[in-house]
């Protein structure tokens, strides 16, 4: 009565759910979902017990939002969790922390989730690659920048601590999951679990796994893996290593997808769809064979990286740029240093109105004259004398802010915005236009920025010593120690209304390179000769740097590439989608005429195809006792072969024991099965070897749908069923109500959850058989 061990017996602080999913294949850590306040919350949990973290994974603001289903990544570091309405959100395994947000374009409701690995066959070489490319090809984009230096980082906003965060113990509170939401533009783009350095730019260093044994070997478990999201309305959607959205596919109206299956060593799926009506369901036999062929190819990686490479130098300008904008115009919760100016200009105007009496006036042509004849008329000494706003220590920080705002500008615009471009430009080849334009605009401004700061720097210089001169002796005379065009030029061009503006205002730029000059096209060596030497005009000269007129709205254009760039992959990364093909065996599928029941299944490849097994467990109309429903269904691999068909009724009335009411049954490994059972209330938990079972064999011409075998299971003889053939079982602490079950039979996991029905009791059983207790029983 006691052949399992149990791991662990939990009473839980609030109501959870446990999902089928939630055990994790290669590690002893289980899935927890629960709800508090009208928002779902997940929760990792050792098999001793013990909880390593919670967090909520609720949208914002949203209380609608629940949990569907969970699956785990293959290399088991990322819990995929799917809410409704639709969206899949990407959880680490370490904190818990949203990792990604996969947006799901439809508007039915989501139902379940798988994620397949890729299994591969190892290659032996007779030559070693010495030079490991990690699958890059030499000249390709990707190659080259792999050579060019890392762009600058930026500093990313950091988290803020509250109080619980810093002094609650470890696993005692639960961690918000708060996030600033990225533009609809990004978050739409397809991408692969990106590397920074991939894209030639420098990122933070993440904190090394002191678990991890082997750090010098990465874990490619996730490559080329598969993450697979149905709906309601018959779609399929398909992620490529979990991230990079592959499209949908739809396989019928009007139906649901209960389960799905890989091919192993092929991008192929073998799925099965339900419909249902009036609450009865049917599921074809023969399922439908779901093939991918471009996944066999290269090509869809490559544009993969492409998509991911683009979109991580895309947001890059995008947040470069708007660093660069908050820091002229400002923002909410900080001033730019743009403002500055027309303050300055707006005070002295209103001290001439105010103090003075003039009508109209004339701070500029005031401050001109001052600066041309080291006069200053009566206001304008005044207001340079008024210490509360002439301060040095207002002249200092308007110095110290206009020339961090403008060397931000320059940097930024030369060493950031303008690299990024040019790499957009080795890797996006369609959107050449468009990224050789930001390049000239970036390059502009960097050189707009630095003659603004130079005149600004003779214009502050003047400034402070006109205010020092005016406030010692009343009478302005001063050393010249400054450039009088250049603060003239600043005066009428940089200190109310400046050419920086159209950098981050405006319509998105439509010139051509020409405009500046630029040969169109590749010119000969002879044609460049003579437009170097042909003398020009004044005339010539003056239209030529007279650009005023061209738009130059970088914000704006960045934005413009942005949208372009995501059209273009999103339009590419559907192909994958667009040019799968669906093969199935022509047969109408009739409603079964018993209630909707649960049935379960299994799926074992085999040499010549695969095998799939049947599980339901229901009552038996003449008694009270219940009954384990199993069906063997085996499938050569051609579609247009109906599967041989086989059965087995087993009773539920146990030898010595009684009546058994059967709560679950899920299939374990390939030999195994797991039922939870109760006699006289009394739970246990059994394993039963289904492969071993003697099947009925059925004409398959008879049965088009899993609920025709199963009700023909039904119809069998009940008085001469073999009862449960038991090799294992425990007695369960808890087990009342309907309960919910996760199963690990992977080998060196091999455990069973169990929760009760009312949400608060957890069970941890280790089913891992000892062959050394076995051989000593059998001596």
């Amino acid at each position: 009565m006691s052949s399992f061990s149990s791991l662990a017996t939990v009473r839980l602080p609030s109501v959870c759910r446990l999902l089928e999913s939630a055990c994790c294949p290669d590690k002893d850590l289980l899935v927890l979902v629960s709800r508090l306040g009208g928002r779902d919350r997940i929760s990792l949990w050792k098999m001793n017990g013990a909880k390593a973290w919670e967090v909520d994974v609720a949208a914002d603001n949203n209380s609608s939002d629940h949990v569907v289903g969970l699956a785990w990544s293959p290399d088991g570091q990322s819990i995929a969790v799917v809410h409704d309405p639709p969206r899949v959100t990407l959880h680490s395994l370490q904190d818990g922390h949203e990792e990604r947000t996969l947006s799901i374009p439809t508007s039915d409701r989501v139902k379940n989730v798988w994620w397949f690995r890729a299994e591969k066959t190892v290659e032996v070489k007779a030559v070693p690659d010495i030079l490991k490319r990690n699958g890059l090809i030499p000249g390709s984009s990707h190659s080259i920048l792999k050579t060019l230096p890392l762009l600058d980082s930026l500093q990313e906003d950091s988290q803020k601590l509250t109080a619980t965060d810093l002094f609650a113990f470890q696993g005692s509170h639960t961690k918000s999951n708060q996030k600033t939401p990225l533009p609809e533009v990004i978050n739409t783009w397809p991408i692969l679990d990106s590397d920074p350095a991939v894209a030639s730019m420098s990122s933070r260093v993440k904190p090394v796994d002191s678990t991890n044994k082997h750090l010098d070997v990465p874990d490619e478990a996730n490559l080329d893996s598969i993450l697979v999201v149905t709906d309601d309305s018959g779609r399929a959607h398909f992620f490529l290593d979990g991230s990079y959205n592959l499209g949908a596919i739809h396989l019928g109206a009007n139906i649901s997808i209960p389960s799905l299956s890989k091919v192993p060593q092929e991008p192929d799926f073998i799925v099965h769809v339900q419909s249902a009506a009036h609450d009865l369901s049917s599921t074809p036999l023969s399922p439908r064979y779901l093939k991918l062929p471009m996944l066999k190819q290269r090509y869809v990686r490559d544009m993969a990286r492409l998509s991911t490479t683009s979109r991580e130098l895309v947001w890059y300008c995008m947040r470069v740029v708007k660093e660069m904008r908050v820091a002229w115009f400002g923002s909410e919760n900080l001033s730019g240093a743009r403002e500055i100016g027309p303050q300055f200009i707006r005070s002295l105007e209103n001290r001439q109105t105010e103090h003075f009496g003039q009508q109209e006036p004339t701070a500029i042509l005031d401050l001109t004259y001052l600066l041309l004849t080291r006069r200053g008329s009566e206001s304008l000494n005044d207001f340079l004398g008024s210490g509360d706003q002439m301060s040095e220590r207002g002249i200092q920080k308007w110095e110290s802010s206009m020339t961090e705002a403008l060397t931000k500008l320059r940097d930024y615009s030369e060493k950031r915005v303008a690299p990024a471009c040019q790499r957009l430009h080795l890797v996006l080849e369609e959107a050449l236009g468009w990224s050789m334009l930001a390049i000239f605009i970036a390059t502009w401004l960097a050189a707009i920025a630095r003659r603004e700061l130079f005149r600004f720097k003779e214009f502050i210089t003047w400034l402070r010593d006109a205010i020092s001169f005016t406030t010692l002796t009343g009478d302005f005379q001063y050393q010249h120690r400054h450039d009088t065009l250049e603060v003239n030029n600043y005066l009428t061009a940089g200190l109310v209304v400046s050419s920086i503006d159209k950098w981050f205002m405006g319509p998105v730029p439509q010139f051509n390179p020409q405009d500046f000059g630029v040969l169109a096209g590749v010119p000969d060596l002879r044609s460049a000769l003579d437009r170097v030497y042909t003398p020009l005009d004044p005339a010539a000269i003056a239209s030529q740097n007279d650009l005023n007129h061209l738009d130059r709205n970088l914000d704006a254009l960045i934005q413009e590439i942005a949208t372009r760039c995501q059209r273009i992959f999103d339009r590419a990364a559907g192909a994958t989608s667009r040019y799968a093909s669906i093969s199935a065996q022509q047969s109408q599928a009739t409603a079964a005429r018993l209630p909707q029941m649960a049935i379960r299944e299994r799926m074992i490849s085999e040499d010549s195809g695969f095998v799939e097994y049947l599980v339901s467990h229901t009552r038996a109309e003449s008694s009270d006792r219940t009954l384990l429903c199993l069906a063997r269904l085996r499938f050569d691999g051609d579609t247009s072969h109906k599967p041989s068909v086989g059965v087995v009724l087993l009773d539920g009335t146990l030898p010595g024991e009684g009546k058994a009411v059967i709560v679950d049954a899920q299939f374990f490994d390939d030999q195994l099965l797991v039922v939870v059972y109760r006699v006289s209330d009394v739970p246990f938990m059994a394993t039963v070897g289904y492969s071993e079972l003697d099947y009925e064999e059925l004409d398959p011409e008879g049965y088009t749908t899993r609920e025709d075998v199963m009700q023909r299971a039904l119809e069998m003889e009940q008085g001469q069923l073999a009862p449960i053939p038991i090799k294992e079982q425990r007695r369960l602490v808890h087990g009342a109500g309907a309960v919910s079950l996760a199963l690990n039979g992977r080998v060196g996991r091999r455990v069973a959850c169990l929760l009760d029905g009312a949400g608060t009791n957890m069970e941890m059983l280790d089913l891992e058989t000892d062959q050394v207790e076995e051989d000593e029983v059998e001596e």
